[in-house]
C-alpha cells in the first residue's frame, strides 16, 4: 500500500519545522553565538530566561531571597501546563530541581540548562506529561561576576568563567549545614518550597586524564539508605547510564582520584551534608552532580551535560510514581526511627569492575623539578578492567531521642533550624527534667582554616542522665518529623557536619573560671582525705604516670577536675536529648 502526503499537509509539516527552527534561532544563547567556546555572562543568563519566561507560558521566573552577592537569586520553572503552585504540582508530579554555578568557573550546566529550556519551550524536545523543571540559573552570583581567564589553570575552556569563591569567598558546596552565607540560605528556601524528587548539580572537574566527557557522582547509596538507596543504586542510576549509553554518550562514576592513573582503582566519594546532594538525601530527594571532565572542549562538555540532564529527565518522566512513593515511603518510616548510623567508612570486601576508558600513564622525569612527574599519553587509549567500591557502612549509631531541648541563648543553630523548617515549640514555664547529656571527652581541631572554620573531627563523647533546669522560652525540638535526619546530622555531635563539629558551640571548650594554686592546695589536701577512691586514684595515675609525677600544677588540676568546684558548663554540650519513652516525653510531648 501507498501512501502520500497531501501538499497542505507537506506544507503544514513544513512550516511547523520551520517555526521551531526559527524560534530556536531568536532564542540563540551567547553560547551557540560563540560557537561554544564562551559562556554567557551573569546578566546575559537572567534576561535569557526573563526573554523565554515572557513569550512562552510554559516558563516563570521569580526572584526569591538574598545573596551575599547583594542580588537576589532566580528560580525558573518550566511545566508545559503553566501551572507555578508547586503544592497542587506536588500531587501529580516528579519536581527535578537543577543547580548551576555553584563554582562559576564550571560553567557547562548554566549553558546546557539554558539550552534545554529553550528546547522544550520550542518543542524542539517533546514536552514531559510527569515531570517539572526548576533551575537555579548561576547559584554563586558573586562569583559569577567575578570574571576571568586563568584561576582555573587545568580547564579547556571557555574563554572566560566565573570564580570558585562566592562574594564572601565561601565555597558553596562546603556551606549546605553550616549556612554562613546568604545564598545558603535562600538556597534552604527554594528547596522546600521546590521540594524536588530528583536533585541534580552540574560540576567539572579533573583528578586524572581519561577518555570521557562525563563521569557522575550520585549521592551515596547506603547513606541514603533503605529501599530509596536501593532504587538508586539498582534501577535509577542504571537507567540515565544505559539512556546515555543509546546516544553515544559514554559516563563513568566520579574519579575520585588525584594525581595517580584511576586504573589502580577508585572508590566512590562520601557525599556528607555540607555538600548539595549529601544537603538534599536528608529529605530523600535524590541526588547526583554532573562532572564533566575540565580537559575536555567546552563545546563537548555542555553537549555532554545537556545529554545528561535531558536522560536523566525522561527517566524521570518514566519512573516519576515510583520514585514519588518511594520517597513517601521512606518519609515515613524515618518518622519512626530507632536508630540512625553515622561515621561511613569505605567498604573494601564489596567492589564492582568497570570497564575504565582510560589513558596510559607513566612516570617522567620532570624538566621542572628534576623529580617524578605523572603523564598521560592519549595516543594510547586502552579499556581495562578497574575496581571500583561504592559500598559504604557506618562506624558508629545513636539512638534516637524523642526530642532536643535547645536552650533559647543558643540562637546561631534555631537560625539554621528555622529555615530549613524544623518544626518545634517553646517551653512556657520553666521546667525541671531529667534528660541525656553529652560531655565532650576529646576531639581533633584542624590546624589550618577550611571554609572559615577550624572544624573538629573524631569527637570522644560520655553520655550521662541529669536533672536540668530549663527556662519559659527554651526551644523543644522532636525527632518525629520530615526533617529528621538534618536534626540527627547536625544536632548529634558525632556527625561529620555536626554543628558542634563547625564550631557553633565552642564557647563550652573554654574553661571559664579557675583556682590559684597557694589556695587550692589546702582545698585539694581536703578533698582527697575525704574521697578514698578518688585519692586511691590520684596515687594510681601518679606511680603509672611519669610527667603527671613531676608536674605539680597538672596533679593539682587533676583534683580540681573532679571536684564540686569545676564549673558545670565546662565540656558539657548544652544540646540535651529527651530519650523515647522517658517521663521527660511524657510531660512534653504527650
Amino acid at each position: 500500500m501507498k501512501y502520500f502526503i497531501y501538499p497542505a499537509i507537506l506544507l503544514f509539516l513544513l512550516s511547523c519545522e520551520t517555526k521551531t527552527q526559527d524560534e530556536i534561532v531568536s532564542y540563540q544563547t551567547f553560547y551557540e553565538a560563540s560557537n561554544g567556546t564562551e559562556t554567557a555572562t551573569y546578566p546575559e543568563t537572567i534576561d535569557f530566561y526573563i526573554k523565554l519566561a515572557k513569550d512562552f507560558p510554559e516558563i516563570n521566573i521569580q526572584t526569591i531571597g538574598e545573596t551575599d552577592s547583594g542580588y537576589p537569586l532566580h528560580m525558573v520553572t518550566y511545566n508545559p501546563d503553566g501551572d507555578f503552585n508547586f503544592e497542587r504540582l506536588r500531587e501529580k508530579k516528579a519536581i527535578i530541581l537543577i543547580n548551576n554555578g555553584i563554582h562559576p568557573g564550571e560553567s557547562d550546566g548554566i549553558d546546557a540548562t539554558m539550552l534545554l529550556y529553550r528546547d522544550l519551550a520550542t518543542k524542539k524536545l517533546p514536552h514531559p506529561k510527569n515531570t517539572v523543571l526548576v533551575t537555579i540559573p548561576i547559584y554563586n552570583i558573586g562569583g559569577a561576576l567575578n570574571r576571568n581567564s586563568n584561576t582555573r589553570a587545568n580547564q579547556n575552556g571557555p574563554k572566560e568563567y566565573g570564580f570558585r569563591g562566592n562574594a564572601l569567598n565561601y565555597d558553596l558546596n562546603r556551606d549546605f549545614v553550616k549556612m554562613d552565607t546568604k545564598n545558603a540560605k535562600t538556597f534552604s528556601q527554594i528547596f522546600h518550597l521546590v521540594q524536588p524528587d530528583v536533585f541534580v548539580d552540574n560540576h567539572v572537574s579533573n583528578g586524572a586524564d581519561y577518555q570521557y566527557t562525563l563521569t557522575h557522582l550520585f549521592t551515596q547509596h547506603n547513606k541514603l539508605g533503605g529501599k530509596l538507596g536501593v532504587y538508586l543504586e539498582k534501577e535509577f542510576k542504571p537507567q540515565v547510564e544505559k539512556s546515555l549509553e543509546q546516544k553515544d554518550w559514554d559516563i563513568t562514576p566520579y574519579v575520585n582520584v588525584f594525581n595517580r592513573p584511576p586504573e589502580l582503582g577508585f572508590s566512590q566519594f562520601m557525599d556528607y551534608p555540607r555538600y548539595s546532594t549529601g544537603y538534599t538525601a536528608l529529605w530523600n530527594t535524590l541526588g547526583l552532580m554532573v562532572e564533566t571532565h575540565m580537559l575536555k572542549p567546552y563545546k563537548q562538555r555542555v553537549e555532554g551535560t545537556y545529554e545528561f540532564m535531558e536522560s536523566v529527565m525522561d527517566v524521570v518522566e518514566k519512573e516519576y510514581e515510583t520514585i514519588r512513593k518511594l520517597r513517601k515511603q521512606t518519609f515515613e518510616e524515618n518518622l519512626v526511627l530507632d536508630q540512625y548510623p553515622f561515621n561511613w567508612q569505605l567498604d573494601t570486601t564489596q567492589y564492582s569492575q568497570l570497564n575504565f576508558k582510560g589513558y596510559e600513564a607513566e612516570q617522567l622525569t620532570s624538566e621542572v623539578t628534576g623529580l617524578e612527574r605523572l603523564k598521560y599519553d592519549k595516543d594510547r587509549p586502552f579499556t581495562r578492567e578497574t575496581v571500583y567500591y561504592n559500598h559504604y557502612f557506618p562506624q558508629d549509631t545513636v539512638i534516637v531521642p524523642a526530642a532536643y531541648v535547645i536552650p533559647q541563648s543558643w540562637q546561631s543553630v534555631m537560625e539554621r533550624l528555622v529555615p530549613n523548617e524544623i518544626e518545634y515549640f517553646i517551653l512556657e514555664k520553666d521546667t525541671s527534667l531529667l534528660v541525656e547529656s553529652y560531655h565532650i571527652l576529646d576531639f581533633d581541631t584542624r590546624k589550618n582554616p577550611y571554609e572559615g572554620h577550624y572544624s573538629h573531627s573524631n569527637v570522644q563523647l560520655k553520655k550521662n542522665n541529669l536533672n536540668i533546669n530549663f527556662q519559659a522560652g527554651d526551644y523543644i525540638v522532636p525527632t518525629s518529623q520530615p526533617g529528621i535526619r538534618y536534626l540527627l546530622e547536625t544536632l548529634e555531635p558525632q556527625g561529620p557536619d555536626s554543628f558542634f563539629n563547625w564550631n557553633f558551640f565552642d564557647m563550652i571548650l573554654q574553661q571559664k573560671e579557675g583556682f590559684s594554686p597557694y589556695v587550692f592546695e589546702d582545698i585539694a589536701l581536703d578533698i582527697l582525705k575525704k574521697d578514698s577512691t578518688l585519692r586511691g586514684n590520684f596515687l594510681l595515675k601518679k606511680e603509672l604516670d611519669e610527667e603527671f609525677a613531676k608536674d605539680w600544677y597538672a596533679q593539682l588540676d587533676w583534683v580540681y577536675q573532679r571536684s564540686k568546684y569545676r564549673e558545670k558548663a565546662y565540656m558539657r554540650y548544652p544540646v540535651y536529648r529527651i530519650p523515647k519513652g522517658s517521663r521527660a516525653e511524657a510531660i512534653l510531648l504527650e
